[in-house]
């Protein structure tokens, strides 16, 4: 089994955290997006996965040691492949096209899920769906009712055609075969945009007899921009799909964790209410303060705030000076 991650895109709906880091690493629940990407695939599969292609910009060498250590702590062989020129979904894959054989999926990396079932590897091709209640503003699947079978895809529907929507993620019984669609595309210059598309690459195949089905998952969750990263920490955390801390050198003065929350090693609370739906990365500090539902990167201090629906980069230093007030009676103040 292979799986093909693309990730070069630049996340700019998710700046400034990824103007240093790129938007599959950020961390939700201590652990990079792309990890639990990667893990909850690989939950899926009976069989072993071999091989993890990471195709990727200009993200530098740590970045892309940090993504090769992530395939190995799966039990898997990894390697980076380039995507220079953003030239579509299509072309992407293609830059990794040399892991198009034997059984493959291709995940983009940008949203998670929760997944309950096992793929039956003997689907010609699987792609994962989710319910989702405004169908209009995704691409939908129409299956045959009574083989189960994909016979249309249809994008961003006007009238309504099916619940099921395509969440970025397929399984290739032969890889090979996609490698000839996209081998297609490319030789006859097929582009909408400018950009060779995976889905014109889908529909030649169903138009040419391929046979695609549909797995659910139980829960899409998106990590486009930073309210969607920080809703899908507190499904992850909700969940108990998140990175397993042991609080390693957790030093709390004078205050409370209200769970569920992920809190790194090395990190020190004094005088705080933090929780629920807080993750605490390695080597933080935080004092005289009340955090809740909140990303705080690593190596960062915070003193003397009210955090929710917050979130930090990595070494971060946030203090509030504090206040000194006298309010007379039915004082009513906002900030």
């Amino acid at each position: 089994m292979n799986i093909i991650i693309p990730m070069a895109g630049m996340g700019k709906r998710l700046r400034p955290h990824t103007l240093n880091t790129p938007k599959p690493l950020v961390k939700v629940c201590g652990e990079e997006i792309v990890k639990v990407l990667c893990r909850t695939i690989v939950s899926t599969c009976e069989n072993k996965v071999d091989k993890i292609g990471f195709v990727v910009g200009n993200f530098g060498e740590k970045v892309e040691k940090e993504l090769l250590q992530i395939a190995e702590s799966l039990g898997a062989e990894g390697k980076i492949f380039y995507q220079t020129t953003p030239l579509g979904t299509a072309d992407a894959i293609w830059c990794a096209k040399e892991y198009l054989q034997g059984n493959t999926i291709v995940a983009f990396a940008d949203t998670l899920f929760k997944a309950d079932f096992k793929m039956n590897l003997q689907q010609e091709g699987i792609l994962w769906t989710y319910c989702v209640d405004n169908p209009q503003q995704f691409g939908v699947v129409r299956k045959n009712e009574q083989t189960g079978e994909i016979t249309q895809f249809v994008e961003k529907p006007k009238e309504f055609v099916s619940k099921e929507a395509l969440i970025g993620i397929y399984y290739f019984r032969d890889g090979k075969r996609l490698y000839k669609e996209i081998e297609r595309l490319i030789d006859n210059n097929i582009t909408k945009g400018g950009e060779y598309q995976l889905t014109d690459a889908l529909e030649n195949m169903l138009q040419n007899g391929f046979s695609f089905r549909t797995e659910q998952v139980k829960e899409w969750l998106d990590c486009g921009n930073k309210d969607a990263v920080i809703y899908t920490n507190q499904r992850l955390l909700a969940l108990n799909m998140g990175k397993k801390e042991q609080r390693k050198n957790l030093q709390i003065k004078d205050s409370f964790i209200i769970e569920p929350c992920y809190i790194g090693e090395n990190v020190k609370i004094e005088s705080c209410i933090i929780g629920p739906y807080v993750s605490i990365e390695n080597n933080v500090e935080i004092k005289n303060s009340v955090v809740k539902n909140s990303i705080i990167g690593q190596n960062s201090f915070v003193e003397n705030v009210v955090w929710e629906n917050t979130m930090t980069g990595e070494s971060v230093h946030y203090t509030k000076q504090a206040e000194n007030l006298s309010l007379g009676a039915y004082s009513n103040i906002q900030l």
